[in-house]
């Protein structure tokens, strides 16, 4: 609520004070009274003001020369339409103003309830008893006109008082209501901002901002007024960043621009849409331009002509990708062998059918082949394997298992060879043989 006084450390002669001080009001609404009798006031007093067909309560917000700029930036003249200011408020005045008070939130739910009955296509926001409890205003939002003459006869016939409608804009009705910013401080449209300007998308786009409605919108619904703060100093720096509409040619491939870091002077390029963001500065970006504009193609970036090291480093490269693709080719043209169906492997070595046989002979065959009757195989018939009965002993199969009742054959021990004997130190090794 308060404002701080900048002016307040100088010594301003007090003939020459001036005597209009700024009061606020309920929901931040602040207007502009005459200390006529010379009251000693100080920031945040409450006071009894003058109000058309009453009196009303508020606090002190700001006085002296201050006070003057404000009205010459509101450009509100300094005539006799500004209203004085009674006396300081007593403790009986605030709880009169208390009384008062009390009678928002219940005349609010019930205006709500009439709201609907009538079928107004309205939003009602807040209410604001007067101090002498004679007179309420009501805040609303609201697209189009509405005709709340009806609505006006319901509520001065059920609370027996007058009745204002006020229409606000949404800003407005967000900062009557109050509340706390992404920031972590209170909304600046309840604190200080009261003369909203526009705020458009391009003010986000200048700083490089993503354009995500919910990240960019405020507790109203609108943009936040915040994005003007430093949009002057956005533009100022942008002044010296070369405008890049299409890509830089270089040797190695187009640069097409990925990011600009506006305080830093710095963009961000990638070859051929790679992933590897490369950096230079804004005036090396200018220079790459101008050399494009005369038909000259840098090597990279950063160079303007290349060097015996770059060739060879590029040839290695160019050979390893010839490499790459070579064998990615072969590895693309090795089929799979297709899997023999009904899953019994293939037998290279079996006998292959008889080819069909050509000719007059072959017709003649065809044209008896009704008459003559299947000819018989000739030698054995094929054996089917034996089924083995589950019931059966265990047979070895091998067949040069010994029969237990034999007796057992001798195995030949291996000698050792008497040629290759040696001297003394072998000879432990010849017994182990033995």
């Amino acid at each position: 609520m308060n404002s701080f006084d900048w002016l307040s450390h100088m010594g301003i002669p007090t003939v020459d004070k001036f005597d209009i001080v700024e009061v606020k009001f309920k929901g931040g609404r602040k207007e502009y009274y005459r200390n006529v009798d010379n009251l000693s006031l100080t920031t945040g007093d409450p006071i009894v003001v003058d109000v058309p067909n009453g009196h009303h309560i508020g606090w002190v917000s700001l006085q002296g020369e201050l006070v003057r700029l404000q009205m010459q930036k509101k450009k509100i003249r300094n005539d006799d339409n500004i209203l004085r200011i009674y006396r300081i408020a007593t403790q009986k005045d605030l709880d009169k103003w208390e009384e008062a008070k009390n009678r928002e939130i219940p005349t609010l739910y019930r205006t709500k309830q009439i709201v609907d009955e009538l079928k107004l296509d309205m939003k009602l926001s807040d209410v604001e008893f007067q101090a002498d409890n004679s007179k309420a205003t009501f805040y609303y939002s609201a697209e189009d006109r509405v005709d709340f003459r009806e609505l006006i006869k319901m509520l001065a016939s059920e609370f027996k008082i007058r009745v204002e409608m006020r229409q606000i804009s949404l800003r407005q009705e967000a900062g009557r209501l109050g509340g706390i910013g992404v920031c972590g401080r209170e909304l600046c449209c309840s604190t200080w901002i009261h003369d909203f300007k526009s705020v458009n998308t391009s003010a986000a786009r200048y700083q490089n901002l993503s354009l995500n409605p919910t990240k960019l919108s405020g507790q109203c619904g609108r943009l936040k007024c915040c994005l003007n703060y430093e949009l002057d100093t956005y533009m100022a720096a942008l002044s010296d960043i070369p405008e890049v509409d299409k890509p830089l040619q270089t040797g190695i491939g187009p640069a097409k621009l990925q990011k600009t870091d506006i305080f830093r002077k710095l963009m961000w390029f990638s070859y051929n849409n790679e992933n590897n963001w490369h950096s230079i500065t804004c005036e090396r970006v200018a220079e790459i331009q101008e050399l494009n504009k005369k038909g000259i193609i840098p090597t990279d970036l950063n160079r303007n002509e290349t060097t015996e090291m770059d060739l060879q480093i590029s040839k290695s490269n160019m050979e390893l990708e010839m490499l790459d693709k070579k064998f990615s080719k072969n590895k693309k043209n090795k089929k799979k062998k297709p899997k023999p169906q009904g899953g019994t492997p293939t037998n290279a070595n079996a006998p292959k059918p008889p080819q069909e046989m050509r000719g007059p002979k072959k017709e003649a065959e065809q044209g008896n082949r009704g008459q003559q009757k299947p000819a018989q195989r000739q030698g054995p018939p094929p054996q089917r394997p034996e089924q083995k009965d589950p019931n059966a002993p265990l047979v070895a199969k091998r067949e040069n298992v010994q029969d237990p009742n034999q007796p057992k054959k001798k195995k030949n021990k291996k000698r050792f060879n008497p040629n290759n004997r040696g001297n003394n130190q072998n000879r432990g090794d010849q017994n182990k043989a033995d």
